[in-house]
């Protein structure tokens, strides 16, 4: 007799909500790694914190998918290696299927909150440092698309690298088929392969045809003649029908050179005094064909147009693409009644941030070529009626001009004095001085030597007046940089990696925001990303010096009879001329503001 067998009845499954089954599909389908989401949401908030310069939303958007892009990859690396490496020591039981939806939960809410809270508070950092710079003010709305662009741009980055995975993967699949070898092995080989070809890729065919790619469009633009600009009918300028170096090879930077500024008739109106006409000398990357050759070309023509005869002669090291900031020359042109020369040359068609990634030692070797030569001339002269001569640069025109020289003592010995804006934190001269600054004076305006022969300087008021000038123990030559508190150009390096500066252990300068932190990576990250921004915003901040070039001019080379009223009418007539100044007042854009 058999006894029936209890029917083993199932238990019921239990009841999911809707909610709950559309978040574990989005999990599973988007497969996010639970670490890497929380250290996104952190690197993105950084990415938030107040830097030198205040940025447009969309501008944001892209340093902050980026950083969101970077932290969620450093979490995923973190837990790869928590969960192959540590876990394997431990001996903790697995946590529940509860556990580890709530963490997901919890991450996930917490995530979004710190964004969120990062992007209230980045509004108010931003109209902090607005204020600062005298502009309007940005809304928090603009500040969430800021946030909504960054999760495209970090989600198109994690997909990307999502592809490279599989292909490791697939790569080795077919390794282990072939060979036979353990999965760990394979992996390995995988990445390898993947990484070498990726490295190969990018330092040699990427960087190679992006380089030549930049060479071939710049130089189209280099040879870019625009409708505005018209050859020079003066002889004293390069590229007139008398000049050695023709008009059509002094590139899209010295058309503009030559093309503009006051002439004597002008300056005569403007001053009125009687003026002479300007010299400008310059010699474009087509004129010859080696720098040698230009150099030589550029002597020539400084012979040619007398510049050696006048009271002021200046050797002014270009940025990467020729450029050579017009304020610059006008001002000076203004002060000594046009009884001046400049003379430039161009040794590259690439803008400054390309060129100081390739042309850094190009540089280095036009600025000192140029001025050994114009210097060893410059000696053969009487020097009862040679000019005093002055050396220029701005930006990575200042690497390549105090290129030219030992150190500060070779550099009194041979010129009038040196001006020398924005100046690289690389720049070897301005790097030493600094590093040697008098005790007490503060990295963003350090004094060096009690500004005897040296001065920095962050605004107009920090220079002597002319009234002022002939009082001050300021001894000639006068050295001269011109550095803003948030000009990025100046204060980003390598260091501010894993090194506090002092400039962000002392009061902030004027225009800096007494919000801004220095973090380990992040402020190296967020002082880099302010580079591409130096040149959008109101002068007087950032990379554009614009008038501030005049007050220095007039601090090293004013002549004995200049008076403070003579400078508030130089600033006046190159007030009025701003508006012809343009189109480009910075290395960093093509486009700077207008005042």
């Amino acid at each position: 007799m058999h006894t029936a067998s209890p029917v083993l009845q199932e238990k019921p499954e239990p009841t999911v909500r809707p909610a709950t089954q559309v978040g574990r599909y989005l999990w599973h389908r988007l497969r996010l790694d639970l670490t890497g989401l929380a250290f996104a949401g952190l690197f993105f908030a950084w990415s938030m914190t107040p830097s030198l310069l205040p940025r447009e939303w969309t501008y944001q958007g892209l340093v902050s998918g980026i950083s969101l892009a970077a932290g969620y990859g450093t979490g995923v690396v973190l837990a790869w290696f928590v969960r192959s490496v540590v876990f394997p020591l431990l001996e903790w039981p697995p946590p529940s299927r509860t556990v580890v939806w709530w963490t997901r939960g919890l991450t996930a809410v917490g995530t979004v909150s710190v964004m969120v809270s990062a992007l209230v508070a980045a509004a108010e950092w931003q109209n902090e440092i607005r204020a600062l710079l005298g502009m309007d003010l940005a809304t928090t709305q603009s500040y969430f698309r800021a946030g909504l662009s960054a999760i495209v741009i970090a989600a198109a980055i994690v997909f990307s690298f999502r592809v490279l995975r599989a292909v490791v993967r697939f790569i080795g699949s077919g390794i282990r088929k072939l060979l036979h070898l353990p999965v760990p092995i394979v992996n390995a080989l995988g990445i390898v392969i993947v990484s070498a070809l990726i490295i190969t890729l990018v330092n040699g065919v990427l960087v190679r045809g992006l380089v030549l790619a930049a060479n071939s469009a710049f130089s189209v633009q280099n040879a870019e003649i625009e409708p505005r600009v018209r050859q020079p009918a003066e002889p004293e300028r390069s590229g007139s029908p008398e000049s050695f170096a023709a008009w059509e090879t002094l590139g899209l930077q010295g058309r503009r050179i030559v093309s503009r500024g006051l002439r004597a008739a002008e300056l005569e109106h403007a001053t009125g005094e009687q003026s002479q006409e300007p010299i400008r000398v310059y010699v474009g990357l087509d004129s010859a064909p080696t720098i040698d050759d230009r150099v030589e070309l550029a002597l020539a023509e400084l012979d040619r147009t007398g510049a050696f005869d006048r009271e002021v002669l200046v050797v002014a090291t270009t940025t990467g693409t020729g450029w050579i900031n017009p304020n610059a020359t006008q001002a000076l042109e203004l002060i000594y009644r046009g009884d001046t020369a400049f003379v430039g040359l161009q040794y590259s068609f690439l803008p400054s941030a390309l060129s100081f990634l390739v042309d850094q030692d190009v540089a280095a070797e036009a600025g000192k070529k140029l001025f050994d030569a114009v210097y060893a001339e410059w000696q053969q002269r009487d020097p009862e009626t040679r000019p005093r001569m002055f050396v220029y640069g701005e930006s990575l025109g200042s690497y390549g001009s105090e290129a030219a020289f030992e150190g500060l003592a070779d550099l009194r010995e041979k010129v009038s004095g040196a001006l020398w804006v924005g100046p690289m934190n690389m720049n070897r001269l301005w790097r030493s001085l600094t590093e040697r600054r008098d005790p007490g004076s503060p990295q963003i305006q350090p004094t060096y030597a009690g500004g005897l022969v040296v001065r920095f300087a962050n605004q107009a008021a920090d220079l002597p007046s002319a009234d002022e000038l002939a009082a001050a123990p300021w001894l000639e030559p006068r050295v001269l940089y011109l550095q803003h508190p948030t000009d990025p150009v100046v204060w980003w390096s390598p260091e501010l990696l894993f090194q506090r500066p002092d400039w962000l252990r002392e009061p902030p300068g004027y225009d800096v925001s007494p919000s801004m932190r220095w973090r380990p990576i992040v402020t190296f990250w967020q002082v880099a990303s302010d580079l591409a921004n130096a040149g959008r915003i109101p002068y007087g901040h950032g990379h554009l010096y614009g008038s501030l070039i005049l007050d220095g001019w007039i601090a090293i080379a004013a002549p004995d009879e200049w008076t403070d009223a003579d400078t508030d009418h130089a600033h006046e007539v190159m007030g009025s001329l701003s508006q012809f100044l343009l189109p480009r007042q910075s290395p960093i854009s093509e486009e700077g503001p207008t005042q």
